[in-house]
């Protein structure tokens, strides 16, 4: 069983497809969110033996999907119990828009992490700044909290920015080197 779960809602593939890259470098196990918003069936259990888990969403109106967010509230049960208290989290979300209002979803992430004592881990990448930086770069969106990546709107899943896949791969290689130095 894999030490990082991933758990993530995706509309279109595009979030499917960061999700794909991080556990490429993590070793994650992939928990897709349906269409209704449910688990698949073991879900919850992976959730419990795991010792990081990743929440992933695309930023629809500046939050995280309602499947999402209907998963999210479903967490209250183990939240009950305290049962993921001192684990590992992080996140990740992708939009339309560089800015897309990420934040929010971010956040969230942050806050359902805390809510559940855990330990939330950001993606430990310098923003790509610099007048010569292009959407290839690594962390070109410049984010810190979680990983963010830019979809424009008309793209389809194989026209993604390879620098946003590449920097999914480089934060899939941060948390196995997290969850390995840290996690017990």
């Amino acid at each position: 069983m894999s030490h990082i779960v991933i758990v993530y809602h995706s509309g279109y593939g595009h979030t499917a497809k960061v999700a794909e890259a991080i556990a490429s470098t993590s070793r994650a196990k992939l928990l897709a969110i349906d269409a209704e918003g449910n688990l698949p069936e073991g879900g919850w259990e992976a959730l419990a033996a795991a010792r990081m888990i990743v929440f992933g969403s695309p930023t629809y109106m500046g939050m995280a999907s309602w499947q999402f967010k209907k998963f999210a509230d479903a967490s209250s049960r183990p939240w009950f119990g305290q049962a993921w208290k001192d684990k590992l989290a992080a996140g990740f979300t992708n939009s339309a828009t560089l800015n897309g209002d990420k934040h929010s979803t971010l956040h969230y992430f942050m806050t359902l992490a805390m809510q559940h004592s855990m330990l939330w881990v950001g993606t430990g990448m310098m923003p790509a700044n610099h007048k010569a930086a292009t959407r290839d770069d690594i962390n070109n969106v410049g984010s810190f909290g979680g990983l963010m990546t830019a979809t424009p709107s008309d793209a389809s899943v194989d026209e993604m920015v390879p620098g946003d896949i590449a920097t999914a791969r480089k934060f899939g290689e941060r948390l196995a080197e997290v969850v390995t130095r840290f996690a017990a």
